[in-house]
């Protein structure tokens, strides 16, 4: 479904991803960790079209992203950021629709799709028409899913969707988007810092440092198998008390 092939982006002096090729496939999910700076963002917005590579190819179902590809290409993707990224002086509806309009659907689809994602999402209904400001934490961050999921991608994209909540919001959130993984099964690229994260959502783990895959393989795999320093360190500097998890 998505496929990456020496991918090199710099920023003068700085090279972001250096020969990165990464493989996704339908209705798997995969998540890119690491820490700060080891390009897993930079990455995902090469996959958006909103960052041009020097150099390398991508591909998101079979077409090839050209600049006269971009914009057939955004259609097939689903974008979420942190915190959601809504537009403040639109409400919760109005920023969930945003696409739709723009493609001219009908009020009837449009109310429908509404009120199947907030069903999906766990968003009230009753909270719709309030403005970002107006909502929690994690009510901003499931509208941005549901805009993201508005006109049915085959790919979604998530930059770190629920590093600025509250632990209790964020575990509850982590539950809903793996059962939304489960019943869509799309194409999932998500970001994020966190290892236990990365292990609660992801098919494969591919594991960035300094713009470069380190390692890519299950958290078990990670964990019992590092192929370097930097893997076991990585993966020593996140171990908790977490019941459960293979990186205690």
């Amino acid at each position: 479904m998505v496929e990456l092939e020496g991918i090199i982006r710099r920023y003068d002096d700085l090279l972001a991803l250096d020969d990165v090729s990464l493989s996704v496939g339908k209705a798997s999910t995969v998540v890119l960790a690491g820490p700060s700076g080891c390009g897993k963002s930079t990455l995902l917005r090469v996959i958006a079209g909103l960052v041009q590579p020097d150099s390398g190819r991508v591909t998101v179902g079979g077409i090839e992203l050209t600049p006269s590809t971009r914009t057939r290409i955004r259609d097939l993707l689903g974008y979420v950021i942190q915190d959601g990224g809504l537009f403040p002086h639109l409400t919760a509806r109005d920023n969930v629709i945003i696409r739709a309009r723009l493609l001219q659907w009908t009020a009837d689809r449009t109310e429908a799709r509404l009120l199947e994602l907030s069903e999906l999402t766990h968003f009230p209904v009753d909270a719709l028409d309030r403005f970002p400001a107006q909502l929690s934490g994690g009510q901003r961050q499931r509208v941005g899913i549901m805009r993201a999921l508005m006109t049915d991608p085959q790919v979604l994209l998530l930059d770190e969707p629920l590093g600025a909540l509250d632990p209790i919001i964020r575990r509850d959130l982590q539950d809903d988007l793996k059962e939304i993984f489960s019943r869509l099964e799309k194409s999932v690229i998500l970001v994020t810092h966190d290892l236990h994260e990365a292990e609660w959502f992801a098919d494969r783990i591919i594991l960035m440092r300094a713009g470069r895959i380190e390692q890519e393989g299950t958290a078990a795999e990670l964990a019992e198998h590092p192929g370097s320093e930097f893997v076991s360190r990585f993966v020593r500097a996140q171990r908790t008390a977490d019941f459960g998890s293979v990186l205690r």
